[in-house]
């Protein structure tokens, strides 16, 4: 059985969102391919993420009992780790990811857990595991002169890769803002893909 960690990144409720579209569908066909394994759904606009603290900090570098770990902001940390695979639905704003999603993942990067410090260098911990980016974007940045801009999908990517995990896929639904687009064609054509990644996930 593997864990699976389902991060939903978006403050629009589920039946407004087009990345949720996507995303819940590509969990749907998941689940109906893998019926045994274990989904845990992370909302976290839900979870009230908020950004790092001074008591925080101490507590993601300083002693790590029992009780710091289910009691703290740790917990999401060893809630990332444990999971064997991360589904990431998160859309793009202001040519990134929400701040909320950042600010998750300045949770989850914690030295001695997620990655380690070596003499030669960083070394991620999370090997092994594989993710996917789910994500709705206004115009076309997947391809042309505004790819240079995207900076969300690249660096989730990026920060992926630093844990060890560099099996990374990316469904991107672009110009969905763009009026002189048949955006329902691109929200099918996007699902499509989801389902289908989904059944080798």
């Amino acid at each position: 059985m593997k864990k699976i960690l389902y991060i939903k990144a978006n403050i629009k409720k589920d039946g407004d969102s087009r990345t949720f579209k996507i995303s819940d569908r590509f969990v749907e066909e998941y689940k109906k391919n893998n019926p045994d394994d274990e989904v845990t759904v992370l909302d976290l606009y839900k979870e009230r993420i908020g950004f790092l603290r001074p008591e925080d900090l101490e507590k993601l570098l300083g002693e790590k009992d029992d009780e710091v770990r289910k009691n703290s902001i740790l917990r999401y940390v060893y809630q990332f780790v444990d999971a064997d695979k991360y589904i990431i639905a998160a859309p793009m704003w202001n040519l990134s990811i929400p701040a909320i999603l950042k600010a998750y993942m300045d949770y989850v990067c914690a030295s001695g857990i997620t990655f380690k410090y070596t003499e030669n260098g960083p070394v991620g911990l999370c090997k092994g595991k594989k993710a996917v980016h789910i994500v709705s974007r206004g115009g076309n940045y997947s391809e042309g002169p505004a790819k240079e801009y995207e900076m969300g999908d690249r660096y989730l990517r990026t920060i992926f890769a630093f844990f060890g995990i560099t099996d990374f896929t990316t469904i991107a639904a672009d110009k969905l803002d763009d009026k002189s687009e048949d955006v329902e064609a691109i929200l099918n054509k996007a699902i499509v893909r989801a389902t289908n990644v989904a059944k080798e996930f």
